[in-house]
């Protein structure tokens, strides 16, 4: 006869209870036996009950502990919970607060970012408001549990230390290639060929595809750059700024490797740990590439506009009064200074188009070879063999292949810039701190907006909008109202940054929980779950697009020296454009089963024939 497990002695059940529960939303109440010495009593086989809330019947859980699951309590204020098996007792306590006061957070970050146009501040008001609540409605102790529990834990987590040391890595990386002259080199090289209306403008968007590795970097060389030749081809300054701005967010947010990666990557991370979703966030980011419908089809009419010559909206004015009259500027508006450029050092240094082009293709190679020495390292330890190149891919880790490509993007940089004696050694690694420097303010925010994800999540925020949304909105919906939301959200504080950092943690786990409660196959769940973090993202850019209070569209202006107002006015057309054919031909069809890779190229023609059907030549009459 085998031993027996020892019984649990008297108040020895350790009863665990979020640190805040909302009235009315389900929430788990985990039970563990314990003996006298506080050791965990494994093969419990008592039936505890639960007193204090409703809730369900007592279920194994893991390491031996016991849960009650859909827990519900009704009333406002401290709920004592208490765990009751005949002599043998537990409690605990949890605060119970109305649904509504989950969203508190998200709506207080984006009123006063409305409002007060300071997006840290917003953020940091938008946590105090939410650690207030679960410190039991204390302001002072709830100010400091801002740093000491939110901050601390959002930059102590290992894969998002990661991604802060990645994007400082990566700023320093654009600040060799501007202040070395290689990303202007190479950008300059590739306009060359522009020498007619048509190809000036094409060449502007061409250029986008060069400087891709961050969007303020394109804006400022790109307008710098193509204004001299742009106004001798007799092309407007708002025609200009318009290529400029809609090349630079669309391609930077897109591609594989940018500024924007461990940022975009670091949100989408935390909110698939809410969902517990098994892929990592840099796989999950790749795979909603092709659902960035806006940024694709902006891009694609852009190209449009450019290669057929013909306009709509103001912008038509606009350029009939440059080509006809050689007024590149409208008369009468106010430019911002023609002095704006990338760097003073930039100007003097000698632009050679290799040092910008080596320098990324060390951060590509680099990445590739990284994914494929920790995935197969991965696949080996797990004894897999016989694998595949998915199989490397998705076991890889790419936190770690990031940080290399970096690393080695920054020596392949420094080297270069320092070897050809184009820069010192010493001004080499004063334009790499600079580049630091400059990633700065986007680290605040993202560890800020991590900050505020993670105390959504302990609010259960995500679970009281199923609750509200369940029966009032199907699934496949739901992308398209986040692009809407997205959008009108970075349009009202000009940040896209800043809209990704609030929605992304609250759609994410919405989307998965709509989809659950739908009874969808994991099939028909995955293109909406993709399609959410692709709304978020592509929603983002077009607000961002629209805003006149936007820092790439300020950026834009100023490196195209064109009134700013102007810019705003004639782009606008083109962006609401775009936007809706992102809407009826990208993320309705696609959440409702079509392929994106159907979508893409009906969205990219669409485009092309708004432009050919609707837009009207500009030397014509």
């Amino acid at each position: 006869m085998g031993q027996q497990a020892p019984d649990p002695a008297p108040d020895r059940f350790g009863v665990e209870a979020p640190r805040a529960v909302l009235s009315g939303v389900p929430f788990e109440v985990t039970v563990r036996p314990r003996s006298a010495g506080g050791e965990p009593v494994p093969g419990y086989a008592g039936t505890p009950r639960l007193e204090g809330a409703a809730g369900s019947q007592p279920e194994p859980g893991d390491d031996g502990a016991i849960v009650f699951r859909e827990v519900t309590a009704d009333q406002a204020g401290t709920l004592a919970l208490r765990v009751r098996d005949g002599a043998v007792t537990g409690s605990t306590t949890t605060l119970v607060v109305p649904g509504v006061v989950s969203l508190a957070p998200p709506i207080v970050a984006i009123l006063l970012a409305i409002l007060l146009r300071q997006v840290v501040l917003a953020l940091v008001a938008g946590i105090w408001v939410g650690s207030t609540v679960l410190v039991g409605w204390n302001p002072l102790a709830g100010f400091f549990e801002i740093g000491t529990r939110y901050v601390v834990g959002a930059v102590t987590d290992p894969d998002r230390a990661h991604i802060i040391v990645f994007s400082f890595l990566f700023g320093g990386l654009a600040g060799i290639l501007a202040r070395g002259g290689g990303a202007r080199g190479f950008a300059e090289l590739v306009t060359r060929f522009a020498n007619t209306r048509r190809r000036g403008q094409l060449g502007a968007m061409a250029t986008a595809l060069v400087v891709f590795f961050d969007d303020y970097a394109n804006v400022i060389i790109r307008g710098n750059l193509m204004r001299p030749i742009t106004d001798g081809l007799r092309i407007s300054r708002e025609k200009l700024a318009f290529l400029t701005d809609t090349g630079a967010a669309s391609v930077a947010s897109t591609v594989i490797v940018s500024t924007w990666i461990g940022y975009e990557v670091g949100l989408i991370d935390q909110a698939l740990d809410i969902i517990s979703h098994p892929e990592d966030g840099y796989s999950v980011f790749l795979r909603t590439i092709p659902y960035r419908f806006y940024p694709i089809f902006s891009f694609a009419l852009a190209l449009a506009v450019g290669f057929f010559g013909r306009d709509f909206g103001p912008m038509r004015a606009a350029e009939r009064r440059a080509l006809l009259k050689n007024q590149p500027l409208r008369p009468g508006s106010d430019p911002v200074s023609e002095s704006l450029d990338e760097d003073a050092g930039a100007r003097g240094a000698t632009r050679l188009w290799i040092n910008g082009v080596l320098p990324i293709v060390a951060v590509l190679v680099t990445a590739a070879v990284g994914i494929g020495l920790t995935g197969s390292a991965a696949l080996a330890e797990a004894g897999a063999t016989g694998y595949g190149l998915s199989d490397i891919v998705t076991n890889s880790d790419s936190y770690v292949s990031l940080m290399w490509a970096a690393i080695a993007g920054c020596a392949v940089g420094i080297a270069l810039a320092a070897g050809r004696r184009i820069l010192s050694l010493g001004a080499a690694i004063e334009a790499w701190l600079g580049g630091l420097k400059s990633m700065m303010l986007a680290i605040v925010i993202l560890v800020l907006a991590w900050s505020l994800g993670d105390l959504t999540a302990e609010l259960h925020a995500a679970q009281y909008l199923v609750q509200l949304l369940e029966n009032a909105l199907a699934p496949a919906l739901l992308p398209t109202l986040t692009f809407v939301v997205a959008g009108i959200m970075a349009f009202a504080i000009g940040s896209s940054w800043a809209t990704m950092a609030v929605l992304m943690p609250l759609v994410i786990p919405l989307a998965h929980a709509l989809s659950e409660n739908a009874g969808l196959a994991a099939a028909e769940a995955d293109p909406i779950l993709m399609g959410v973090v692709g709304a978020v993202l592509a929603g983002a850019v077009f607000g961002d697009h629209c805003s006149p209070i936007s820092d790439t569209t300020v950026l834009s202006s100023m490196a195209s020296s064109c009134d700013h107002l102007d810019h705003v006015r004639t782009q606008l057309p083109y962006a609401v454009s775009a936007a809706g054919i992102a809407i009826v031909l990208g993320t309705l069809p696609t959440s409702f089963g079509v392929s994106p890779w159907i979508a893409l190229p009906l969205g990219i023609a669409a485009a092309v024939l708004l432009v050919r059907l609707v837009g009207s030549r500009t030397d014509a009459a």
